[in-house]
């Protein structure tokens, strides 16, 4: 009486060890105490400002760019104020403006899983697993949408009147960008332009195109 069976006992055990791994794949490392004091500041010196961000206040969307404008809160940016209250934590967030038309290109986050929240409008996303199966919806206001981390995604605003804003929250201080066009045709050192033409199928011209747009 009071006991589990063996194979009730186990499933707990196995539930709790899957719950813990996956805890540890989403979240930046754990803390040992209750929050990350940055170094040269003293800690008898902290107050509410600093788990405060001001980066998401009366940010306006840039409409005369092709592109979602994006607008973050985490350990790295925005550069003149990083959150430096989150360093530790496992999470951050965004503010994701999409004047009509306009589209978050594919992309990852290689350290952090997102959620997308509809704060208003309506937006067409996609993600693309390591089976190459892509996945898409159509978001509407109050809507939650899940970017399991380091997966390919996107996001486009297909309305030709209303602007849509959104909110991604990630599971990581910094869960980092990499913007696939940007990333191949836009890097320090030029990728061999042979590497491009075989990869993708494309002329030299071509290739020498999309540099341009993306430089």
């Amino acid at each position: 009486m009071g006991r589990f069976p063996y194979s009730s006992f186990a499933l707990l055990v196995f539930v709790a060890v899957a719950l813990t791994l996956q805890s540890v794949q989403a979240s930046d490392p754990e803390l040992t105490k209750d929050f990350q004091v940055p170094a040269g500041i003293n800690a008898a010196d902290i107050d509410g400002m600093f788990f405060t961000s001001e980066a998401l206040r009366n940010v306006m969307p840039n409409v005369a760019s092709p592109f979602a404008t994006v607008t973050t809160a985490n350990l790295v940016a925005p550069a003149k104020a990083p959150f430096l209250a989150v360093d530790g934590l496992g999470v951050s967030m965004a503010l994701l403006q999409f004047p009509p038309g306009t589209v978050n290109p594919p992309h990852t986050h290689p350290r952090g899983t997102e959620l997308l929240f509809i704060i208003e409008g309506t937006l067409d996303v996609g993600l693309v697993d390591t089976t190459n199966k892509l996945f898409t919806n159509t978001l509407y206001k109050g809507d939650i949408f899940a970017f399991p981390k380091g997966l390919v995604h996107f996001q486009i605003n297909n309305d030709k009147y209303k602007t849509v804003t959104a909110l991604g929250g990630f599971s990581s201080s910094n869960a980092g960008l990499v913007r696939l066009p940007n990333t191949l045709f836009n890097t320090s050192a030029p990728i061999s332009d042979k590497v491009l033409e075989i990869s993708f199928g494309i002329s030299g011209d071509v290739v020498k195109a999309l540099r341009a747009q993306f430089t």
